[in-house]
């Protein structure tokens, strides 16, 4: 079943990077990804449906700084419905860089549960976007730190637990899923992946197409 956004609705877009894409150099803060092309191409179709679009994404966040700023940037707002994409930051790439950050899937599961809880509470309709890694096969930079291949292996086993914690909490929320990861592993098998993210976690132009596409098939 899809979510019908209702004349007035408010949507709330939050998470990391790859929902912040400068928004706050944007004209209408909302960045230039994903966000950005949801209300363009929502307007298109929608002109009699005005809906009030949010962002609030912030880069590098993790989980635990979703929850220190969730009632200000989040709650306090009221929204409808609430995107969220948060996961990859909390990945142990970060034991390679200079802050050495990593956070068991456990952790990562109950604060996310912290953020989900008084969303549903207040009957807000929610869409949880899983964070994603594409394998690419170059060398990228991450901090201080240069990271090849045999280290993205070790990202994707840390990833793919909080990918599956992701999909637990949607089931318990009865919230809608946009299967992020398991999408970008599908085109990047006939394009390449570094045609959706160059750098394997930043999506291309075309990667916040598909991301935007697909939320977009989620709602009426």
């Amino acid at each position: 079943m899809t979510i019908t956004l209702r004349p007035g609705s408010t949507v709330m877009f939050t998470g990391d990077s790859i929902t912040d894409c400068q928004r706050l150099e944007s004209e209408q803060g909302l960045g230039f990804g994903y966000p950005l092309r949801i209300a363009g191409e929502w307007g298109l179709r929608h002109p009699d449906r005005s809906v009030t679009w949010l962002n609030s994404g912030i880069a590098g966040d993790k989980v635990m700084d979703l929850e220190s700023r969730w009632q200000a940037d989040v709650l306090d707002a009221r929204p409808d419905v609430v995107s969220i994409l948060v996961g990859v930051n909390d990945v142990g790439w970060h034991t390679y860089a200079p802050d050495g950050y990593v956070i068991p899937a456990e952790d990562y599961a109950a604060g996310y549960d912290r953020l989900l809880a008084p969303l549903a509470e207040a009957g807000a309709d929610l869409i949880l976007i899983e964070p994603f890694l594409l394998p690419i096969r170059g060398r990228v930079e991450v901090g201080d730190a240069h990271l090849g291949v045999e280290d993205r292996k070790k990202w994707r086993a840390d990833l793919d637990p909080k990918i599956q914690v992701v999909r637990e909490l949607a089931l318990k929320y009865g919230a809608h899923l946009l299967a992020a990861d398991g999408m970008f592993a599908e085109l990047a098998a006939t394009t390449g992946p570094e045609y959706w993210a160059a750098d394997g976690v930043h999506p291309t132009p075309a990667g916040h197409a598909a991301l935007a596409a697909a939320w977009l098939r989620l709602v009426a």
